[in-house]
This record gives structure tokens, C-alpha cells and sequence, in this order.
């Protein structure tokens, strides 16, 4: 017989081994959504046994993290800004510090406007999904290159009950014209690829490995996908209209100066919980 506990503590040993960072936190979340519970719920079922199947699947799902497979893959889902998001290798995982991206948005604009924001290289729809359910006079539109991430994303909005105000098209902003999706939008947003080539080596095995590489770099120095979005957003922002950029580290002083080359004025930034600069705005003149 093996019980919830036995098994958390055998698998944190486990993973362990395997390098794999905090490994009880993964034991015990692997398991947890396993038999469809809390985390927290496991130190109340401590000494509940584990069955044939509930070994086996367990056992799969720690194989698989001992890989570095990420564990939102294995579990199918990830958590963002209090919503539910499915994802898989198609799409980035959603990441803490892209909720400052979101939140700035909020902070900024009046939840009853009736906004029209273009989220360009939506993965999951995360970002597209949240505004759309705290901003409630929005409309959002939202673009990726991925026929796979444009369907999961459409799929994500169903599941938290906002396919009524958001769209999803597939869409290439290298070879597209952006004035092709409407010349009114009061917000253009983005999180593009942003790791520079020669650095995406240096990055840890799970991102590396198993997300899609093209939503992580821009396969030159990092600042493809700013340049391109910043010259084009002109076309499509009302004047008065914000552009909003989420960042890598030391990455800002580089897109501020691009956003000041296309005609954006009251430039700023904002820190995430680390300290660094982490969201750039810019406003079209």
C-alpha cells in the first residue's frame, strides 16, 4: 500500500535527483490534480491509499517532469491573473510577471470604456482573455502566427465566458498589414518573442526543450518584434492611443528609444515585484 504522503515524500526525493527546482511543491501539485483536489487537500488525506491506476498515472506524470518537461504541459493548464488557461508545447506558458503587463493596462483605463485593443502574438490568449474580462466595454482582437495557439486561444475564451468580446485571427505581422484589422484601436499590447539568439542557449532546459522556440526568440538580437509593431502601430492606434510592451530585463532604455522613433510621447515604464523594468508605454502623438 502506498498512501498521499509516502508517495509526496518518495517523489520529492525523486525529483530531486533529477534536478527538477522545488521538487515537493511539483510532487505535490502533479498528485493533487491527479485526484482532482487542492494542493492543500492532500495534508487532510495524508494517509488516504493510493490505487493501481492512481500509481501509474502518478508515475507517468513524474517521469515526465524528471525530463523537464514543464509541468503546465503535464498538467494541461496554467493559472493567470485568477483565470484557468489551457496550454500546450503550442503556446508560451503564461508567466507571473506578464500579470504587471495586464494589470498596467487595467490601472490605466476605465473598466465601462468602450475600448478596442489589438493583443498581437496572443499564445494561449492570456493577456487578450484577462483585459477582456476586467475591461468590460472592450472588444479585443488578437493575433497570432500559430494556426494551433489561434484555436487554443479561441477555446480558452470559451472557458472563462469570454468569446462574446474577444476574436482570434491567424495572423503574421512580418508579412500582414495590421491597418487590415481596423485603423481605431485605444490599445495595441503586446509580449513578443524578446530573447535574443545567441542568448536562448543559456535558458533553462524547460523552456528550451519544450516551448515553441519561435514564441521565445526572435532569432536576432531581441528587438525584432518591438521595431516592427512600434513603426506599424501608427496605422492603427487612434492619436491619444497607448502601446504597451512587456520587456526583458534591461531591454527598456532600447524600446523606449524605438517607441520615441514612431512617434509615441509620454513614455514610462513599469517595475515587476523584482525590481525590474518590466512593462514600457508609450502614447501616439
Amino acid at each position: 500500500m502506498l498512501t498521499v504522503l509516502q508517495a509526496i515524500n518518495l517523489s520529492e526525493e525523486y525529483l530531486k535527483k533529477k534536478g527538477v527546482e522545488s521538487a515537493r511543491i511539483n510532487a505535490e501539485l502533479l498528485l493533487a490534480d491527479l485526484l482532482k483536489c487542492k494542493r492543500l487537500d492532500l495534508y487532510l488525506s495524508f494517509d488516504r491509499p493510493l490505487s493501481e491506476e492512481e500509481k501509474a498515472q502518478y508515475r507517468s506524470f513524474l517521469a515526465r517532469r524528471a525530463e523537464k518537461e514543464p509541468l503546465q504541459y503535464i498538467l494541461g493548464h496554467s493559472e493567470f491573473f485568477g483565470l484557468d488557461f489551457k496550454v500546450n508545447p503550442s503556446v508560451l506558458i503564461p508567466r507571473p510577471e506578464t500579470e504587471i503587463l495586464v494589470e498596467t493596462i487595467i490601472k490605466n483605463h476605465n473598466p465601462e470604456d468602450s475600448l478596442r485593443i489589438l493583443d498581437i502574438g496572443t499564445g494561449s490568449g492570456n493577456i487578450a482573455i484577462s483585459l477582456a474580462k476586467n475591461l468590460h466595454g472592450s472588444k479585443v482582437i488578437a493575433i497570432d502566427i500559430s494556426e494551433e495557439a489561434i484555436e487554443l486561444a479561441g477555446n480558452n475564451a470559451k472557458l472563462n465566458e469570454a468569446e462574446d468580446r474577444t476574436e482570434f485571427i491567424n495572423f503574421d505581422i512580418e508579412t500582414g498589414k495590421l491597418n487590415t484589422l481596423g485603423t481605431d484601436f485605444d490599445i495595441v499590447v503586446s509580449n513578443p518573442p524578446y530573447v535574443a539568439l545567441d542568448e536562448f542557449e543559456n535558458l533553462q532546459q524547460e523552456i528550451k526543450d519544450f516551448e515553441p522556440k519561435t514564441a521565445v526568440t526572435d532569432f536576432e538580437e531581441g528587438f525584432k518584434f518591438y521595431k516592427i509593431i512600434a513603426k506599424s502601430a501608427p496605422d492603427i492606434l487612434k492619436k491619444g492611443g497607448s502601446l504597451y510592451f512587456e520587456v526583458a530585463e534591461g531591454q527598456s532604455p532600447k524600446v523606449e528609444k524605438i517607441l520615441t522613433q514612431n512617434k509615441f510621447v509620454n513614455i514610462s515604464t513599469v517595475k515587476d515585484y523584482s525590481n525590474i523594468n518590466r512593462v514600457v508605454k508609450g502614447v501616439y502623438k
